[in-house]
């Protein structure tokens, strides 16, 4: 069956559809998906793991369920990549660690089992960084991601491989992690839609962050979607959120009426300051937001000491790293707040600390609806392999800063478990993607994705890249 090369761009919830209703079958839409990959991938490399003759058999099995008139699940037929740092039954599993090169697991993480279950087809697996330490995308194993954009610069890290071929259309949409923003920075860096769910609500185990991950839910990391549209994020949310005790997802109702939501603006900020190209497109983003009819308090902030929280957050999120990282892998990411190690009693003073940062954002968030805030200081940055976290440096508005604040902004609302959509808002001078992120209080999830949906309608939204 024919089928236009326009539908790899579509969203998932689209391409579901087209399966539905006899517009094109899920095999067309894979064949469609690997000559896509045989031609873009090579100069992308995004997708490092296939396993087509498995997905071949499972599409033809798809098509043969839509002809007989069989019960359909919501993702029925549709192909999808992982990404690497996830459990998926017979397909090779790395974390990016040459220790896992040949780990083939014998069972699903519990969010690559949901999609599954909707119908979703898994064919592949995406790049990312070893054991996903970083905000780039690269390893020893499978070498490096590039930004779909612009190949000089990165995609982001570490979900960055998921972002890349989403933005390409390789993939119907992705599977990601976020522990200090691994679906946020990609996302924003490639151009498309993510969400970090609020902490807990998504199960998390599955995920390889160790030689013998996968068994424990680690502090402040996440497992979200990555997708070309904010209704995809929603529906692949839906799917996702936790079903089995002890704890039990329970989220906030979506808003009735997004525009009538009170918005609050943090744009910028002395503790981690934004480049004037990305400041630039922020402002209008918001100002598009204002001429439409939306009225957003560019003053309004939440009772915290940003700095403070963000330190914290770093600590907390080294802490979690620590429970399972060799201390030569975290000596080698430069993690210099590493200490060797951590005490039980720490972790607790620590934790009591972001709980009372988490109650001023609750008080926040009784007056306001969400707010936009920053994602990355800077555009995407060229590639740079050299060192580590602790003796990188970026340049902003032509001054050398530490690497290490480029999560500043992530931090600061990953560390009080707070969910956060990406919503693609435009293009800095020099033609690099620029997001915000749609923060909200925990369990509204639902109110920041819809919100990131109408922001990006005033303000352009996913486009095609170059390299697509």
């Amino acid at each position: 069956m024919a089928i236009q090369e326009s539908v790899a761009f579509w969203s998932a919830t689209e391409q579901a559809k087209g399966i539905r209703e006899g517009e094109f079958t899920s095999r067309a839409l894979l064949e469609l998906f690997i000559t896509r990959i045989q031609a873009i991938n090579p100069a992308l490399n995004a997708i490092v793991t296939l396993d087509l003759a498995s997905a071949r058999l499972a599409a033809d099995a798809a098509d043969a369920k839509v002809a007989a008139g069989a019960p359909l699940g919501p993702l029925h037929g549709v192909p999808i990549t992982v990404k690497d740092a996830l459990q998926t039954a017979g397909l090779r599993s790395t974390g990016g660690a040459t220790e896992l090169h040949n780990n083939v697991p014998d069972q699903d993480a519990p969010v690559v089992r949901a999609v599954k279950e909707a119908g979703a087809i898994v064919f592949g697996k995406t790049n990312l960084p070893r054991w996903s330490g970083d905000i780039q995308s690269y390893n020893d194993m499978f070498g490096t991601t590039v930004n779909p954009w612009h190949a000089d610069r990165v995609p982001g890290g570490s979900s960055g491989g998921a972002a890349a071929a989403v933005a390409a259309g390789l993939t119907a949409f992705e599977i990601g992690t976020d522990i200090g923003g691994s679906i946020r920075f990609p996302a924003a860096f490639c151009g498309i839609y993510g969400h970090k769910p609020s902490f807990g609500v998504v199960p998390s185990t599955g995920y390889i962050d160790h030689e013998s991950g996968g068994t424990t839910e680690a502090d402040v990391n996440v497992i979200g979607p990555l997708a070309r549209s904010a209704d995809d994020l929603e529906l692949l949310l839906d799917l996702m959120l936790r079903k089995q005790g002890p704890l039990v997802a329970c989220l906030n109702p979506p808003p009735e009426d997004v525009r009538s939501l009170k918005v609050a603006a943090w744009l910028d900020d002395p503790f981690c300051p934004v480049d004037s190209k990305v400041r630039s497109v922020l402002d209008n983003a918001v100002s598009n937001l204002e001429a439409a009819g939306m009225a957003v308090d560019r003053s309004a902030r939440p009772d915290i000491d940003p700095g403070e929280a963000c330190a914290i957050g770093l600590w907390l999120v080294t802490s979690a790293i620590l429970q399972s990282m060799p201390a030569q892998t975290l000596e080698d990411m430069g993690d210099a707040s590493a200490a060797p190690q951590t005490t039980h009693r720490e972790w607790l003073d620590n934790h009591a600390r972001r709980e009372a940062i988490r109650s001023k954002w609750a008080d926040f968030f009784s007056n306001y609806d969400a707010i936009i805030m920053p994602i990355s200081p800077v555009p995407p940055f060229p590639h740079d392999q050299a060192g580590n976290f602790g003796t990188r440096t970026l340049m902003s508005d032509g001054k050398e800063r530490p690497y290490a604040d480029l999560v500043r902004w992530t931090i600061l609302t990953g560390m009080a478990y707070l969910p956060s959509t990406t919503s693609p808002i435009g293009f800095d001078c020099d033609g690099l993607p620029v997001s915000f992120q749609v923060v909200g209080p925990y369990g509204g999830d639902y109110t920041t994705i819809r919100l990131a949906q109408m922001i990006a309608e005033y303000n352009g939204g996913y486009q095609r890249p170059p390299v697509g």
